[in-house]
């Protein structure tokens, strides 16, 4: 395998490594300010050979003329400039002057979205350098948020997920994040950790969202979308910047980023170097929904306790709520170890550190070479299938590329990542429980909770109870008759119940069997904040063997990467191909995948794509085919096409009918998954299961004791994922001053990988059931499971300095009768829509000051109730929610210094993003952004 992807390797690159062309690369830039311009057009004087500015303000545009010629620089409001170009080796930097008299009439200019964005076949959504200083979110990975069809989860103030069209998680394994092209995935998770492991805002120039199925066009994994973060060259952005956060939960927020870049003899760039560091330190909100979980035998004040979502080793019912419990010991109903509450269990003292360093050599003919280093470590609070405490992680990636902008490129990296002290919050909870006493009596001369527990209501509480007033003898009565009198006395001394519970949960509770009628208040439980509790709680969180009672993970997986791409160009069409290569290597020491007693696990896979793009009518009407073919070790060869028609009239707008498709491999946890989670296992599923039984029966056999109540079922071996999408979109410029984005889709998901639920046991001659052990397994769907959605986004100008923004969202699963027990976690409201009002440039008197250079923004954001499915501690309905960001800002051009007071949901409107997560309100936060960068 190592051979075969070696030689991929070699072969992508004996491809590119001698291609030649001749390309002019620039920048245009406002002359006043230094902000990058938006579709600008980029015309060879005297020819129709042209181009616009990317969402950089960036262009490269292919000539066949050699220097010296000259360009045509154009952009609404702005004064035409002519350039002569000299040479290609250098990139042109061109500064337009606004137009003072055209400026008068609004016009649309700031889209967001560049000509080639406009006419792409998938659906776009960006974010430029200046939204991203703009956005009333506290940092700009949250602003995402705000962009049509985008859904955004906070697990915790460090941990947070974007998602499109439906079945979101907190594992996001169906979205891909990039940064300059590298895939940003944590390599045993198989996805990314939010932007805790990413770039700041400081060295962020754009972000794009490529939202829906796109493996054709980014391979495996692209499934619902991608996040690509493109940051900023160190030849076109030098000097030195920083800026200083600092909020509400204690939050402060540094960044520094310094860039030079050296001339030869000659007067060109040829060497240019960037360092950035980014720190963030928080009190991360408290997970404390104390609410029962669906699947609590007892509701919420139940005086026994109850299954609650953040209260962890607190999960079994001990059920006494029979006819014979009821007989036997009146009023004990169903009751729970007393459990342990999240605040007690993790680290809520987020912090996260990142260093980024890259080194940039130009070559001739354009080519450039780049090193670039990440390193990346914090502590935060993850959500999976149980909430984790994630201390000390590390990051490490590097990344060595050479390419022609805008022609071909080589680029190979390396992931890899070390778990650090990080451990399952859940898990320690139920072995912090067994480790002061045991559930049930297994001889252990702790004793067991529920023997404890029950032997103390039947000798000291049964007594009281069959006191209270109305209590009658179950003698002649039937069982109904019984349960109902029971049941009427519980309500009526409800108070006297729950103190009688509260004793019995202090005697069980209890360390020393010999104290059997004396103090029950002796503890066995390791109460928070005791040397006890600490002791017991470090021993547990620093193994690393569940075997040993430990929860902490042991993982250092890596992957690496090799990618190369090269464009063409014939009189028939554009051309594109390329090819990939990756290599996981796994290592967790059983903590969390099958590597144990020396297995050593690796998986490898590798994809080639080609496509082609042609104008069927010029400048009207372009079509585009894509098609591309991966291979994993594990599974057979897999196609992924797209297609797309785009046209475009004279007035600008453009309607786009595209056919796309995606792949998604199953992840290492799908594959070689072996994790106990404390109330099941979770295994990955290479070889298939048979004859697990179902819950539902499994429960009816030990209640009634018939085996035909049983029902077992198989499960076949895992099979990649596939989708297909339809989509119809349509974007315009109305009036000169409305931007219009609207899009619509409909796609089928075959093979969806989702879960089975069951268990397996064995039983003794005389019908009892042992060794219950509840199984998550990694499974197919057996059926076709359909989404559609349609999103609409306005963009409103006026008055010079303003807009008016809004988008809604719609989307819908639809199972189609399926009777399948695959569990889809659609997780997605079906409803969603966001309103913003933003000015900027404007003239504002603030206590008689006369300021200029001032801008505003303000979002409102609706989301819609739905049941979130997780793990079985966390599924559950998450309420319908809504919040408001603001922020205003002022900048003072001659101290280069931008100010920014702001806050992240304004009213306090705390909302549960997350079923199981925590309920997030306000931040408030203040910064000071100084760029002493070169404007060049």
């Amino acid at each position: 395998m190592k051979h075969l992807y070696l030689s991929l390797c070699l072969t992508i690159i004996s491809v590119f490594a001698y291609a030649q062309g001749g390309n002019l690369s620039g920048v245009v830039k406002d002359a006043r300010n230094g902000e990058t311009l938006i579709g600008a057009s980029v015309v060879v004087k005297g020819t129709d050979k042209g181009t616009s500015t990317d969402v950089d303000g960036r262009f490269i545009l292919k000539v066949k003329n050699d220097p010296p010629f000259i360009v045509v620089v154009s952009y609404v409001g702005y004064l035409s400039q002519e350039v002569t170009v000299k040479s290609l080796e250098k990139p042109i930097t061109v500064s337009l002057k606004a137009n003072q008299r055209s400026l008068k009439n609004v016009d649309v200019v700031g889209s967001r979205l560049s000509e080639k964005q406009k006419e792409a076949p998938l659906t776009v959504e960006a974010m430029d350098a200046i939204a991203i200083k703009e956005t009333p979110a506290s940092n700009f990975y949250e602003g995402l948020g705000q962009l049509k069809g985008v859904d955004l989860t906070s697990a915790s103030i460090g941990f947070k997920v974007i998602n499109t069209r439906g079945f979101n998680s907190t594992s996001p394994v169906r979205s891909l994040q990039l940064i300059d092209g590298v895939d940003n995935q944590a390599p045993g998770l198989n996805f990314s950790l939010g932007n805790f492991l990413g770039a700041s805002e400081l060295d962020v120039q754009k972000v794009d969202l490529v939202v829906g199925a796109s493996s054709a066009f980014y391979g495996p994994n692209a499934f619902n979308g991608v996040v690509s973060m493109s940051t900023k060259s160190p030849f076109v952005h030098q000097g030195l910047s920083a800026m200083t956060k600092v909020g509400e939960r204690a939050l402060v927020e540094t960044a520094v980023r310094y860039a030079k870049a050296y001339k030869n003899k000659d007067g060109f760039d040829r060497f240019a170097w960037k360092m950035h560091l980014f720190f963030m330190r928080a009190n991360d909100w408290e997970a404390n929904d104390l609410r029962a979980t669906p699947q609590s035998a007892a509701p919420a004040g139940n005086p026994g306790g109850w299954d609650a979502v953040n209260r962890y080793g607190d999960e079994r019912a001990f059920d006494e709520s029979g006819i014979f419990g009821q007989a036997t010991n009146p009023g004990l109903g169903i009751f729970y170890r007393r459990g342990y509450l999240e605040k007690d269990l993790v680290d809520y003292n987020t912090y996260n550190l990142k260093l980024n360093a890259a080194f940039h050599y130009k070559l001739k003919k354009g080519a450039e070479i780049i090193y670039s280093t990440n390193f990346g470590t914090g502590t935060t609070v993850y959500q999976g299938d149980n909430r984790y405490s994630l201390r000390d992680i590390l990051f490490f990636q590097n990344r060595l590329e050479i390419r022609k902008e805008g022609d071909w490129f080589i680029r190979a990296y390396a992931s890899h990542e070390d778990a650090g002290r990080s451990y399952d919050a859940v898990f320690t909870a139920i072995l912090l429980q067994r480790a002061a006493k045991g559930d049930v009596n297994n001889n252990d001369q702790k004793g067991a909770y529920y023997d404890d527990y029950r032997n103390f209501w039947e000798r000291s509480i049964k007594p009281l109870y069959r006191n209270l007033p109305g209590f009658f003898d179950y003698t002649g009565l039937n069982a109904a008759e019984y349960s109902a009198n029971i049941n009427r006395l519980n309500a009526m001394f409800s108070d006297s119940l729950n103190a009688w519970h509260a004793l019995a949960s202090a005697w069980a509770n209890g360390g020393d069997r010999s104290l059997f009628g004396s103090n029950p208040l002796a503890q066995a439980y390791f109460e928070p904040g005791t040397a006890r509790f600490d002791s017991a709680f470090n021993a547990i969180t620093s193994r690393t063997s569940f075997t040993e009672g430990g929860s902490r993970f042991f993982d250092r997986s890596a992957l690496y990467h090799v990618v190369g791409e090269k464009k063409f160009k014939s009189s028939f069409a554009e051309w594109t191909l390329g090819g990939n290569g990756r290599l996981y290597t796994p290592n967790s020491r059983g903590t969390i995948f099958s590597d144990t007693n020396g297995v050593t696990i690796t998986n490898f896979e590798f994809g080639i794509y080609g496509g082609m793009e042609k104008e069927l009518i010029k400048e009207k009407l372009k079509g585009s085919i894509t098609l591309r073919t991966d291979k994993n070790q594990n599974f057979g060869f897999l196609v992924s096409p797209a297609a797309s028609l785009v046209y475009k009239n004279t007035r600008g707008d453009v309607i786009r009918f595209s056919f796309s498709s995606a792949i998604r491999n199953p992840t290492l946890q799908d594959q070689y998954l072996f994790y106990n989670v404390g109330t099941a296992r979770l295994l990955g599923n290479l070889n298939g299961f048979d004859s697990l039984v179902t819950v539902p029966s499994l429960i009816n056999f030990i209640n009634s004791q018939n085996s035909d109540t049983l029902r077992y079922f198989n499960v076949a071996p895992i099979r990649p994922e596939k989708v297909q999408t339809l989509e119809v979109g349509y974007r315009a410029t109305l009036w000169k001053q409305l931007f219009v984005d609207a899009s619509y889709y409909f796609s089928f998901y075959q093979d969806f990988i989702g879960f089975n639920i069951g268990a397996f046991f064995d039983k003794t001659p005389f019908g009892i059931v042992n060794n219950i052990q509840a199984l998550r397994v990694a499974a197919n769907a057996t059926d076709m499971v359909t989404t559609q959605g349609l999103s609409l986004g306005l963009n409103y100008y006026f008055s010079k300095y303003y807009m008016i923004n809004g988008n809604y969202s719609w989307n819908k699963l639809d199972r189609r009768g399926s009777t399948d027990p695959i569990i889809p976690a659609f997780n997605t409201p079906e409803h969603k829509f966001n309103l913003g009002f933003s000015g900027r440039d404007i003239f504002a008197r603030v206590l008689g000051i006369n300021l200029t250079n001032v801008g505003f923004a303000v979002n409102y954001k609706w989301v819609d109730g739905f049941v979130f499915e997780g793990s079985p501690q966390f599924t559950g309905f998450v309420p319908q929610y809504d919040m408001v960001d603001a922020q205003i800002n002022y900048r003072k051009p001659e101290w280069k210094t931008t100010f920014k007071l702001g806050a992240n949901n304004l009213f306090d409107n705390r909302a549960i993003q997350v079923f199981g997560g925590p309920a997030i309100g306000r931040l408030a936060y203040f910064s000071v952004l100084v760029d002493l960068g070169d404007k060049r």
